[in-house]
Formats: structure tokens, C-alpha cells, sequence
């Protein structure tokens, strides 16, 4: 799950717990926007989990040349 899908559940499941007046029979929607915003959530901690980690930097010495230059 990239950081804008996280986003976006976090957005929907907001909307449906807090702002939708509407109450189909059978249907909680408070409760299906509280489950899209707890996944959005860890959604977004884990992607951003894992773009830290490919973010590694690797330099070569200060001595060494790019012999490709």
C-alpha cells in the first residue's frame, strides 16, 4: 500500500465514521470507517517504514575515483 492509499482510507473511513448521517439496516458505518481508518493507519506507518529502509546511501571512499567519468 503506497502513502496516498493510506491516506486516502484514513480520509474515507473519517468521512464515514464522522460526517455520514445515514443509517442503512444491517450496515454499521461508523464502525466499517473506524476498521478503513485503524488500516489506513498502519498502511501509512508501514510504507513509510519501508521507504526508509530503500533509502539507504551508499558513498564511496573520499580517495576512490569513478573510473567511469
Amino acid at each position: 500500500m503506497t502513502i496516498g492509499g493510506s491516506i486516502a482510507l484514513i480520509v474515507i473511513g473519517a468521512v464515514l465514521a464522522l460526517a455520514v448521517q445515514f443509517d442503512p439496516q444491517g450496515l454499521d458505518l461508523n464502525m466499517i470507517g473506524v476498521i478503513l481508518m485503524i488500516g489506513g493507519s498502519v498502511g501509512l506507518v508501514l510504507s513509510l517504514v519501508f521507504n526508509q529502509r530503500r533509502r539507504v546511501v551508499r558513498r564511496q571512499p573520499s580517495g576512490a575515483v569513478d573510473e567511469e567519468l
